[in-house]
């Protein structure tokens, strides 16, 4: 009795709060619920913690070299798709970079930022392949619970994002990591085509920088959202997971850089191709 009372108040509450759901992407896919969503990155993790190193404990890595060079190389061309789309919806066409709330509206304009914002979201499922390429090559070392925790976190926290605040200053962290991708997946795709080509990434050591230079960004420019007594934006809490966010990787990084660039020490592996891996 006492768990069906629960269950009953949880459903009102789900009723309730669902109700400020932006209407325009009722109906998009996925966009349903959040149980969707929890499936997927559900079996994900059981898939790359459990049940695919189980699968591969006795048989020979796969050499998945042009699958993954293929992958990487159509991440590219999405993150720049995204990039230029997240400009144009706002970033590059109006937007001020400070207190830029979310237009609710059916203008052409806001309507394509809140389809790129659902296209940012389902690029997150995608980029779960980072992971089962691990487990599939046998490269269990780098399944770590860092990488596990970020690839898992992101669809789920974007489902709420592109739900209730489709738009505004909550989708310039996107914007960023977007333009970042197109580096470090560049990056992986050289690095996936083989040896013959390694002599091109000579730029390996400033990966580490352009990942701080973008934490930093989204540290900066979220947090002076809290120094303004006026701004109007929709949804606080999405300023304070952003901000909490940004500021745990900038110090994951600011840690790797430490030890890494500083000390000279080597790091257990949190990384791809052997470089670190942000999102």
């Amino acid at each position: 009795m006492a768990f069906s009372n629960l269950t009953s108040k949880a459903v009102l509450l789900y009723d309730e709060w669902i109700k400020d759901a932006d209407p325009r992407v009722e109906g998009w896919p996925l966009m349903s619920s959040p149980f969707p969503t929890t499936i997927i990155v559900g079996a994900y993790i059981y898939f790359v913690t459990s049940l695919g190193p189980k699968l591969m404990e006795n048989k020979k890595p796969f050499d998945l070299r042009q699958i993954m060079a293929f992958y990487n190389f159509s991440v590219v061309t999405l993150s720049l798709y995204m990039t230029y789309e997240f400009l144009m919806s706002g970033w590059a066409t109006g937007y001020s970079f400070r207190c830029d709330v979310v237009d609710y509206s059916r203008s052409p304009t806001a309507l394509r930022m809140a389809q790129v914002c659902w296209l940012y979201y389902f690029s997150k499922f995608i980029e779960l392949l980072d992971t089962v390429f691990f487990v599939l090559r046998k490269k269990n070392s780098q399944v770590t619970f860092l990488h596990v925790f970020h690839h898992s976190i992101m669809p789920w926290t974007w489902w709420f994002g592109v739900k209730f605040a489709a738009g505004g200053l909550g989708t310039f962290h996107a914007l960023l990591n977007c333009i970042v991708h197109v580096v470090m997946y560049t990056y992986y795709g050289i690095c996936s085509l083989g040896p013959a080509y390694h002599k091109y990434l000579w730029w390996k050591k400033y990966m580490t920088t352009i990942q701080l230079v973008q934490f930093i960004m989204v540290t900066g420019h979220i947090g002076q959202i809290y120094l303004m007594d006026d701004c109007q934006y929709q949804y606080p809490i999405f300023m304070f997971i952003i901000s909490l966010y940004g500021s745990m990787f900038l110090v994951l990084f600011l840690h790797f850089w430490y030890h890494a660039y500083t000390k000279g020490q080597r790091l257990p592996k949190m990384t791809r191709n052997g470089i670190n891996k942000d999102q």
